[in-house]
């Protein structure tokens, strides 16, 4: 080998170097494949480390691993070290190179580091890592690398709400992103369609993600959504509502009009239009007359009167006399004519004839001046008639309102009002439309009138009032179950049950057991027999719970599925499980949820008790999950609750649409009210008898998906001529989180409706119900107003009448198929007659399987069950099971 090396270059000594380390590098990648340690070459001892690579901050996403990469050159050995703790070897991934510019050793070590070693870390705020590299000069360090669990909220801090706003003026909407690990980037959209500044100066979003429109205009009317992104997941805020308006103005008066009258007083006038602008989207109408009239005088026409005429003229030369007369009195003007006839008259006066033609002509005279006379006698009588017919008249009308007033003597106005239904004034509330879309023009009242507004809260204005429930004892109505309540509220053990008894049940059991049920609700305690020790006797209730009340922990994607139920005393000791069913909302499907049933103890703590599909037999609780309820076995009494976790988005819940309007209408106003509920209405029904409504269809199913999407609803094809919606929105809109949380209470919406006549009682109309960017649902709606339906609900029932299979019987069939049968005609060929094989293991953990089977049969075929049918299934004709043939 220093053979090969003396005669060599420097370069040449670097190749041999380099072929060297690579050999040695093979050599001991052989001999030790998972070390990071390496014995560096003479040339290179007096190098330190350098790095190339070092690890970068990661994020990881889900479940999903990340890898930190370190390369250093040149290097004997790298190792990493996570929050100050030195990473195991084995964990190490090395790999060997030669930089062939440098002939230099490169070693390169990879890790992977999991969400379960992050999440170890508890009380630390980040997770880091950091190589080390050593030569035999020294040791370099690389930077930190922190590895954070990315996540995004689901719920935003706040979300932009809805504004009208006049044009040209400036908006501002608020959203505050979920809180999430990267910090979430925030967009916002118009109609779905994303708004880039850049290109539109008219927006600006702030730093801490707040919209601005500097100046409205009439094509910023629509709908804005924040969205907030990740590298987890995309959310969305609920859309608000933008409607610019156009207050109008009024435009210049024309000119004045011509008078009105050709002579004489008159008026004339002039107008103005509200067009400048234009009132547009509910801006308000222009404030003021938009015409005006003035007095005017025309100057009258005057035509022309003639003169009276003048003397005649002596007799002339020609034997003639003549007179004349003038168009001045008056003399025509302003257009007035000219007068007709004649201004001058000649007269002949000749020889010996002109004295007699002076006689005839004093004849005339006398003729002209007696027809004179006539005419003024004849106008002073009829001046005479009218005078007198003008005092008869005016005497007669003084005499008829002389007797008006007689007559209207002690008559005072009367103003009256309609009696109304107490508590009517609670359903004309409003629900808040700021997130809708509104369709409506025409004219709106002042934006600064806010005195008719109300707000929709879950304040104490919409709390049902406190009514009374039956209590039974063996099957007996107590005739006072407020004395029992109270009773059993002074014991400690029954400090879990509400001191209002509104949907509750409760009763006296010994060793037969019995049953109780909660009307309306799908919610029922099965107590067998023998549960309840011989010679023990207790008082059990049953009772829904308020959510609200309770504040059950939901963390991600979970959501209560059903209602919080309460059965107790809690501390009563039971020698085998009861069964208390219950409705869920879930689709059904296993696999799109991890269903878990919560139970809380006795410091109010809620725990975890059974992951649905992991069941074990030797725990005290046991489910069995149809398509619409949970049956619970359960060894031990309390307050349950069933939480589902989404699995993915294919998961969804199952709502009730249940539709209420007011039992009595006098107005022409009209108002529907659809709940959206994931359990039992019967709270909801005793709010709105309270409040004087009823139940005008059927609950509807809808599935709500786990989408992130609202809820949209809206009221279509109503009879024009008959009925019109009052709302200014096009649909009504529900948050998601509001629905799929699960705890919210008497989440509605309001559709206010007006007939035209009060004579219109039929009313017919397409509900539609939707999420955003989802399939929609649409429900007819046919009913009259003037009628009014009594839905009856069952008593609970409580006491051994509670079962079907007489107790004598039942014992001869658990005697009978208990025991192992070699041909398989046993307990087990029952259960799968009933298809429950699933649960076998669960059967066979029990004294005796067949009671278990026998009340699980009880539970599900409550009111319904067919004994005869029960009987054809048994699988041997064993004279004990004749009862039941």
């Amino acid at each position: 080998m220093p053979a090969l090396l003396g005669p060599v270059s420097r370069c040449g000594f670097s190749a041999a170097l380099l072929v060297l380390w690579t050999v040695f590098a093979g050599f001991s990648r052989a001999g030790a494949e998972h070390a990071a340690t390496a014995t560096l070459p003479a040339a290179f001892s007096d190098l330190l480390p350098h790095f190339q690579v070092e690890p970068e901050d990661e994020y990881i996403v889900k479940n999903k691993p990340v890898t930190l990469t370190c390369r250093s050159t040149p290097a004997t050995q790298i190792y990493f070290k996570c929050n100050g703790e030195w990473v195991h070897q084995d964990d190490h991934l090395i790999e060997r190179t030669v930089d062939p510019a440098t002939a230099l050793p490169i070693m390169q070590v990879t890790i992977d580091i999991t969400r379960q070693q992050v999440e170890k870390i508890f009380g630390l705020d980040q997770y880091w890592c950091q190589c080390v590299a050593w030569s035999t000069t020294g040791t370099q360090k690389s930077q930190k690398a922190y590895i954070r669990i990315a996540y995004l909220r689901k719920n935003f801090e706040e979300e932009p709400q809805g504004k009208e706003v006049a044009l040209d003026q400036e908006v501002l909407l608020r959203c505050h992103p979920p809180e999430g690990v990267p910090q979430p980037e925030v967009e916002w959209q118009r109609n779905e369609d994303i708004l880039n500044p850049e290109s539109d100066p008219n927006f600006f979003v702030t730093a801490d993600h707040n919209l601005i429109i500097r100046k409205a205009r009439m094509a910023d009317t629509g709908n804005y959504t924040c969205v907030a992104k990740n590298i987890v997941a995309r959310r969305k805020s609920t859309s608000a509502a933008v409607l610019v308006y156009v207050n109008g103005g009024w435009s210049t008066w024309t000119t004045w009009s011509s008078c009105s009258a050709v002579c004489g007083r008159g008026w004339q006038k002039r107008s103005r239009s509200c067009t400048n602008p234009t009132p547009l989207n509910g801006g308000s109408s222009c404030e003021g007359q938009n015409i005006q009239k003035s007095v005017c005088v025309a100057t009258c026409p005057v035509d022309g009167g003639w003169s009276e005429w003048s003397k005649w003229s002596a007799c002339g030369a020609d034997c003639s006399m003549w007179r004349t007369r003038e168009c001045t009195q008056p003399s025509p003007g302003t257009g007035g004519k000219d007068c007709q006839g004649l201004d001058l008259q000649s007269l002949n006066c000749t020889s010996e004839q002109c004295p007699q033609s002076e006689s005839v002509s004093g004849a005339e005279d006398v003729a002209l001046y007696v027809g004179v006379v006539a005419v003024a006698l004849c106008l002073t009588l009829l001046l005479i008639v009218v005078v007198l017919v003008y005092r008869r008249k005016k005497e007669g009308l003084d005499a008829d309102v002389a007797d008006s007033s007689i007559l209207t003597t002690g008559f005072q106005p009367m103003g009256i009002k309609p009696s109304k239904p107490e508590n009517s004034h609670l359903l004309t509330i409003q629900p808040d439309l700021t997130t809708t879309t509104t369709s409506y023009q025409g004219t709106l009242r002042s934006r600064h009138d806010t005195t008719g507004k109300f707000s929709m809260t879950n304040g104490t204005l919409l709390d049902p009032l406190p009514n009374g429930s039956h209590t039974l004892h063996n099957g007996k109505l107590n005739p006072d179950p407020p004395e029992f309540v109270s009773r059993l509220s002074t014991q400690s053990y029954f400090k879990t049950l509400p001191r209002d008894v509104a949907n509750a049940s409760y009763g006296t059991f010994n060793f037969l057991g019995g049953r109780l049920t909660i009307p309306n609700t799908g919610i029922s305690l099965l107590i067998p027999p023998e549960a309840i020790p011989r010679g023990k006797i207790y008082e059990i209730y049953l009772t829904v719970q308020r959510k609200e009340d309770l504040r059950l922990p939901l963390a991600g994607c979970q959501t209560l599925l059903g209602p919080v139920v309460s059965c107790g005393p809690p501390g009563v000791v039971l020698s085998r499980p009861v069964i208390l069913s219950m409705d869920h909302c879930s689709d059904g499907c296993l696999d799109n949820w991890a269903l878990r049933l919560k139970k809380q103890n006795y410091e109010g703590v809620w725990e975890d008790v059974l992951l649905m599909g992991e069941e074990l037999v030797s725990e005290p609780y046991y489910c069995q999950l149809e398509a619409e309820t949970c049956r619970l076995f359960s060894e031990q009494l309390g307050t349950f609750a069933l939480v589902g976790e989404s699995l993915h988005m294919g998961a969804a819940k199952r709502l009730r649409l249940v539709l209420f309007s007011d039992a009595y209408c006098s107005t022409l106003e009209y108002n529907i009210r659809v709940y959206c509920m994931d359990d039992t209405q019967e709270e909801v029904m005793q709010m709105e008898r309270q409040l004087g409504g009823r139940l005008i269809d059927e609950p509807h199913i809808l599935l709500f998906k786990d989408s992130y999407h609202n809820l949209r609803l809206s009221i279509h094809d109503m009879p024009q001529a008959h009925w019109r919606s009052k709302l200014l929105a096009g649909y009504q809109e529900i948050p998601f989180y509001h629905i799929w949380n699960g705890s919210q209470r008497y989440l509605h919406c309001t559709f206010t409706l007006e007939r035209l006549s009060l004579s219109t009682c039929e009313l017919t109309c397409q509900l539609c119900v939707w999420q955003v960017e989802g399939e929609g649902q649409s429900f007819s709606l046919d009913f009259n107003i003037a009628k009014v339906t009594a839905r009856a609900s069952a008593s609970a029932l409580a006491g051994p009448s509670a079962f079907q299979i007489p107790y004598l019987i039942r014992q001869k069939i658990c005697s009978s198929l208990d025991a192992p049968c070699p041909n398989g005609a046993d307990w087990r060929m029952l259960a799968q007659r009933l298809k429950l094989e699933r649960h076998m293991s669960f059967f066979a953990s029990k004294a005796s399987p067949t009671s278990v089977i026998l009340d699980l049969w009880e539970a599900q075929h409550f009111h319904s069950g067919n004994i005869n049918q029960l009987a054809a299934v048994m699988p041997v004709a064993h004279p004990a099971l004749a009862g039941l043939k």
